[in-house]
This record gives C-alpha cells, structure tokens and sequence, in this order.
C-alpha cells in the first residue's frame, strides 16, 4: 500500500494516478499527524483489510490536484549511513580526501528531524559560496519500537519505504551541523508499505539534477543493507515507531544551486522534485 499524507496533513492512499482519503476510516487527526501516523502503525494488521474495503466508496483525487506533504512529518529521530557504498568511498576520498572509512567503523550520525520537507518544496543553501551537494538515499520508517533486532528479524519492524535526498553543505564541521539545515532532508513521495515492496536490497534509485542524471545505482551493492544497518542503529539506541533511517548515497554525488531542479526516482517507489534557492 502506498500512504501519503496531503493537502492540510491528510491521510491518503495512492492508486494509480489518483489518491483516496482514508482518514475517516482510521481516526486520523490531521491536527496532529505524526501521532496518528504511529498509531497507524501499531493498528495497520487490522486496519488494513478495512482500509482496502473502504477504497471503494472514498473521496478521491487527481493526484496532480493535490499538495503532497512529507509521508513522516516529525519523526523522533532521523538516523543516517555514512559511506554506505563502496563507489561512493572513492568518489569522496578523490574529491575531498576525507573518506578514509566506510559505515563498517564510521557507525552512524544523526540529523535534524526539523530539516524535513516534501515533495515540490524548496531547498534553502545557507551559504552561496560554500559547495552543498545533493545525496541520493533509500529510506524507511520504524513500526514498531525495537533494540538489539538482528538483521534476520530487521523486516519485522520496518514499515514502509521512501525516497530521501540528504543535502550536505561541504566543509570541515561535523555530519550532523553539515546535513541538519533547514530544508535539507526531503523525503516522498509517499511511504510503500513492506508487503509492497519486496526486498528493498535490489531496488534502482537514479537523482536528476535538472535534465542530467546525476546518481544511478541499485541498493545491492550498499555495504550494510537495510537489515543490516537496522542492526547496526538498534544495537546503540532504541528506536521508535516513526524514526527514520537512511541508508547511504552511491556515487555521482554533486553540487545543487539556485534554479536548480532536483528529481529523486526509486523503482518500486515513486519519484520526487524539489527546487533549489538560496535561504
């Protein structure tokens, strides 16, 4: 199932070309969104099967008449991969000589959950004269509150999947100051739920920066996959139902400016625009 928040935090399924106010059907408060989405999560086995039924006779629309709005407004924390394909590894160690390591002994970093935008929104560079890069990235969201899952079990908490462009100012501060601005973490179009999805270890992501594609490769050859780095987090923190975690760009990384157009496409998914100003 896809789900997707819209308008004014609305709660929609999307089919097709269209998408379908399910809000009545689940006690969605579209005041307070991300806790109604947690507790989407925690009732989704029995919601589902009336959600389907409910599809019949809902309110639905175009979706190119809709504001799509980010899938996971607020999550508690967003965790990230650094240096999470080995082509990425060189492609930093050639252009800025500070890759040294990958996720096996980088662990993770964190970043603001306040830099979360959607779909259509603008990205705001704080500093003109400072290159900011686009990053390519699958992500997904927590279900259910997990520690120490191995990797074997990481599926059984996961609940749906989505695009994520993690922007990056370059310089010598830290990931977490560098990644957190404002505007800097768009995520859509919309949330896939696991049973839709597949195995989300094989999937094709490419990211567009006006008409030139930019980044193009398969989650395949991440170093740690989705189970894996789920491990990897839920063996230093407890992580909650509505936490995001990202997993890492592949190569092809480079700078975004004013004007710019940035296009994020993942098979399986859906694909995602967002503009470029400065703040």
């Amino acid at each position: 199932m896809k789900i997707a928040l819209f308008n004014d935090f609305q709660l929609g399924v999307v089919k097709g070309d269209r998408i379908f106010d399910v809000g009545a059907v689940v006690q969605w408060d579209s005041w307070n969104p991300q806790a109604s989405l947690e507790n989407l999560f925690e009732c989704y086995a029995d919601l589902k099967s009336h959600i389907e039924d409910y599809l019949v006779t809902a309110r639905s629309y175009p979706l190119s008449n809709v504001n799509l709005r980010p899938p996971v407004p607020k999550p508690g924390k967003i965790v990230a991969a650094p240096v999470n394909y080995y082509l990425h590894q060189d492609e930093m160690n050639a252009q800025f000589d500070n890759a040294a390591y990958t996720i096996e002994n980088l662990g993770f970093f964190l970043k603001a959950p306040s830099s979360i935008i959607g779909p259509g929104e603008t990205v705001k560079l704080p500093f003109p004269e400072r290159r900011t890069d686009h990053e390519a990235e699958l992500a997904f969201v927590v279900g259910k509150r997990a520690k120490d899952v191995p990797a074997s079990e990481a599926s059984e908490y996961i609940f749906g999947y989505f695009a994520l462009m993690d922007i990056t100012v370059r310089g010598i501060e830290d990931r977490p100051w560098r990644k957190s601005f404002d505007t800097f973490t768009p995520i859509g179009p919309w949330m896939v739920t696991i049973d839709e999805i597949g195995n989300p270890n094989e999937l094709d992501l490419r990211l567009w920066v006006n008409n030139e594609l930019r980044q193009s490769a398969n989650t395949r050859d991440l170093i740690y996959d989705c189970y894996k780095f789920f491990e990897a987090a839920s063996a230093v923190m407890t992580l909650e139902p509505g936490d995001i975690l990202t997993t890492g760009t592949p190569e092809g990384v480079g700078p975004i400016t004013k004007g710019d157009r940035v296009r994020i496409q993942i098979d399986g998914i859906g694909e995602f625009s967002v503009s470029v100003d400065y703040k």
